[in-house]
């Protein structure tokens, strides 16, 4: 099999879904996903699938912003037969310290002032909206209504469905092997099913990303490190929002089908691509759950999984064309957000690539800050 392309993506997640839908939407052509599985069988089938609007920086914000609105009418925009179940139970986000609560008054003023309706609110408050939790192991919280959680396969599965009518060709179990490079130029890819012509490819790898970043002689400064999540058994409807804290580590959701699923960040996570669980994890994160939701102590665990966080240094996405070979570009180093951001991937790397001016910010999160040691650091993470 040989193949000519205009555009190959490498990545059949949320984010490569959503960059050929918006090129294929500009009217360009011949565009090609490559996935060496299925689609969302990397990072994006096995995230938690939480979206927030609730930032430290107005870059954040306004970039979720934009991804939330769009997944409030997805359905319709995408023409999706089946339906992405964004269900907006909001996101309460705690206080444990006093300097996360100074921090939060200031992310509520910011956030309010670019019409995202955050409030603040005293612990009594928020088990109003959690009546469960212990509100005295907390100082403060936000919340969002807006906030909510995804079902990420369909979510992805409505981009592509809508990227395929427009012509894009999804290319499943088909494994990039190179990147052909003459005189600083891209021009093809090697799959494991034969070559395929192109001037331009994006990586959109996720855990991969810098794998395939080498192949083209591109060095992205980003690693990719293990992230568990854990799944309860399903019950009754007793928890609409989101429950997250920072300083806590530590974020609980219930789903629409009633199994809550949660996860928190580990020191000793490895960085070599392993996505196997540990025991060491479901001892700690049912400790936390019980002791900051009490109620799930009697909650049975069915079972537990762990997908990959591709880290930059900054913990901030990497929306950038390589400085050193031209026609590759890459969208890479969400660091556990590359889901919610999945809308404004699309729109921002598609002007990149074709040369528009972005509509949004990005202009900060080009390859080159690391070099320039202009990094943006994010006070809102788990």
């Amino acid at each position: 099999m040989n193949k000519t392309a205009s555009v190959v993506i490498i990545g059949g997640g949320i984010s490569g879904a959503s960059i050929a839908y918006n090129l294929a939407k500009k009217g360009v052509k011949d565009i090609i996903v490559v996935e060496k599985k299925f689609l969302t069988s990397g990072s994006t089938g096995r995230c938690g699938a939480g979206i927030r609007m609730q930032w430290g920086t107005e870059m954040n914000c306004r970039l979720s912003k934009f991804s939330t609105e769009f997944y409030e009418t997805a359905n319709e925009v995408l023409e999706y037969e089946g339906d992405i179940e964004f269900k907006q139970g909001g996101y309460l986000i705690v206080a444990a310290t006093e300097k996360e609560d100074e921090q939060f008054k200031k992310n509520v003023a910011l956030q309010n002032s670019l019409g995202i309706p955050t409030v603040y609110l005293t612990p009594k408050e928020a088990k109003k909206i959690i009546p469960h939790m212990d509100e005295t192991k907390i100082i403060s919280a936000t919340f969002c209504q807006k906030d909510g959680h995804l079902n990420p396969f369909h979510t992805t599965q409505a981009f592509a469905n809508a990227a395929e009518r427009l012509g894009v060709k999804f290319m499943k179990y088909t494994e990039v092997t190179g990147i052909k490079v003459e005189n600083g130029k891209v021009v093809g890819v090697q799959t494991d099913k034969g070559f395929i012509s192109t001037p331009v490819v994006v990586n959109a790898a996720g855990g991969y990303s810098k794998q395939i970043g080498e192949m083209a002689g591109v060095d992205i400064p980003v690693y990719a490190e293990r992230h568990q999540i854990l799944v309860t058994e399903p019950v009754n409807q007793m928890q609409d929002p989101m429950y997250m804290g920072f300083a806590l580590n530590v974020y609980i959701q219930q789903t629409p089908h009633g199994s809550f699923i949660m996860g928190r960040s580990g020191e000793n996570e490895p960085r070599d691509l392993r996505i196997t669980s540990s025991w060491d994890f479901t001892e700690k994160m049912a400790k936390d759950a019980c002791t900051l939701l009490p109620m799930l102590k009697d909650l049975r665990v069915v079972r537990q999984w762990a997908g990959l966080y591709t880290m930059s240094p900054d913990r901030q996405p990497i929306y950038s064309k390589a400085g050193n070979v031209e026609g590759f570009y890459m969208s890479t180093g969400f660091s556990g957000h590359g889901f919610m951001l999945g809308p404004v991937t699309g729109v921002v790397m598609s002007e990149m690539i074709l040369g528009e001016k972005p509509s949004l910010p990005i202009e900060k999160l080009g390859l080159d800050r690391f070099e320039k040691g202009e990094l943006l650091f994010e006070p809102s993470v788990v």
